[in-house]
């Protein structure tokens, strides 16, 4: 066999196990499912792209500058973020050619071997813009001009990709104080497989930089005269109306724990008034979010939008990082989580609730098995997200899958989500997650644990109806 012959079977065969019986049924298993819709409930894909539908604009804001899953790697071996195109908040200056952006970028692209990023390019580059070498300093002037190519032809503006990706839904993540002028131009073109996500961080979290200000924001888009707490709920109660109206399936929210309790509605009271007036308590900022976390799920249970929480990481863990470039770039890193305890009173108010829905994602693995699978086989309401961040790789989703699949189940998982903030990025991440369960269930039936029927049902489940099932997207 050719070494190109033998290139391609191993790609044909990404993700699967090498022994003949397994990897026979799951190519059998995959073939059902790889063109299924991708449904996309949770990202960061700018809406402006999609709304405005221009052409994409080089190689590098493509691959790179958006995407913290490359740059961190780089950044981590001493390449500056400057030198990325990374931009600044701080005015400092950035590499402004994405030639050169895209040369660095090259230079290095053997950082990501064996890594799940690695793979996501390798796909991208393959199958979007049929290139099949590595970048590398040499050829990387090449593959600029020649990916800069085809992104000039209408086939590869974003909603001519959108609609080659297969994608039912895709959702943005919005802060609750975003105008969705982008998405409310999309509605009214026709064009509603783009939701909006309810995403109310920077004004639940009193630690948040500029608070008051977006307090502030809150009240001027929503109508309400924010001046205490009561008024503070009915702004938000406006908003996730707001987000509903334009195709909002669901809300987000990011916590370092997984605390959810309520607070008496005098002491959530107290606790706002000194949060406007400037002299919070030393505590006041992590019971506050708590309360705030449980009567978000008060309001679910009321509107319907499904809860997500993410939990377990310690943000912009690089202070130097995040006072240079802001948010998200790559610097947060796992906690241990507890979630039995601390989930318990939104659990015992709400999670028997038919109306109430609640996906949890986690970074602490630990947590897998020993609390999160346990109570999501038994809480109505409770549903486990996949894999994120550092576990989204084909060795986090077999680990997840071991670890949950026993005491849960396939029907409470939420199946899969990219979580992603570059677009070409969507279908190889999805293509992953799909090859990695059909070869995990032909292990599981190979082994006499399941049989074909159920391996093939479950494979469709993992890989897209759980997804619609879980947001409420059937319709």
């Amino acid at each position: 066999m050719s070494t190109t012959s033998t290139a391609r079977s191993a790609a044909a065969d990404r993700c699967f196990s090498p022994e003949p019986e397994q990897r026979a049924l799951a190519r059998d298993l995959f073939a059902g499912v790889k063109d299924l819709p991708i449904v996309g409930p949770h990202g960061h894909v700018d809406p402006r792209m999609l709304a405005e539908d221009a052409p994409l604009p080089d190689p590098a804001q493509l691959f790179i500058v958006p995407d913290h899953y490359v740059f961190r790697m780089l950044y981590s071996q001493g390449v500056p973020m400057e030198d990325l195109g990374v931009p600044s908040r701080d005015g400092s200056a950035v590499e402004r050619d994405p030639r050169a952006v895209w040369q660095r970028f090259a230079e290095h692209f053997h950082l990501f071997r064996g890594t799940p990023t690695g793979l996501w390019l390798t796909l991208e580059l393959e199958q979007l813009f049929d290139i099949h070498e590595k970048p590398n300093g040499e050829n990387a002037g090449r593959l600029y001009d020649a990916i800069q190519d085809r992104l000039r032809r209408p086939e590869y503006r974003p909603r001519a990709l959108f609609e080659r990706f297969g994608i039912h839904t895709l959702a943005t993540t919005d802060a609750a104080t975003d105008a969705l002028e982008h998405h409310r131009a999309m509605r009214e073109q026709g064009f509603t497989k783009v939701r909006p996500t309810f995403r109310p961080d920077a004004v639940l979290d009193l630690d948040t930089e500029g608070w008051r200000a977006n307090v502030e924001r809150l009240s001027a888009v929503s109508g309400v005269d924010v001046a205490d707490y009561p008024s503070f709920l009915r702004a938000l109660e406006q908003r996730r109306a707001f987000f509903k109206e334009l195709g909002a399936a669901a809300t987000d929210h990011a916590s370092k724990t997984a605390d959810v309790a309520p607070l008496s509605e005098l002491e959530a009271g107290a606790v706002f008034e000194r949060a406007l007036s400037g002299t919070p308590g030393v505590d006041d900022a992590r019971r506050f979010t708590a309360h705030m976390l449980f009567e978000m799920a008060r309001m679910s249970a009321e509107d319907g939008l499904v809860m997500q929480l993410h939990v377990g990481s310690l943000r912009n863990h690089d202070a130097g990082v995040f006072r240079r470039f802001g948010l998200d770039k790559g610097a947060d890193i796992p906690l241990a989580t507890e979630w039995t305890r601390a989930l318990q009173p939104v659990l015992n108010a709400y999670g028997n609730d038919p109306r109430y829905r609640l996906v949890v994602y986690t970074l602490d693995e630990s947590s897998y098995s020993r609390e999160l699978a346990p109570m999501a086989g038994h809480y109505p309401a409770l549903t486990l997200g996949a894999p994120w961040w550092f576990f989204d790789s084909v060795k986090g989703m077999e680990r997840y899958l071991d670890a949950v699949m026993e005491t849960a189940g396939a029907y409470n998982l939420a199946g899969f989500n990219d979580d992603t903030r570059a677009f070409a990025s969507i279908p190889a991440r999805h293509e992953v997650w799909r090859r990695v369960t059909s070869n995990w269930l032909a292990g599981q039936t190979v082994r006499g644990l399941m049989d074909a029927d159920d391996a093939h049902a479950l494979a469709r489940a993992l890989a897209y109806e759980q997804v619609l099932r879980t947001y409420r997207l059937e319709g």
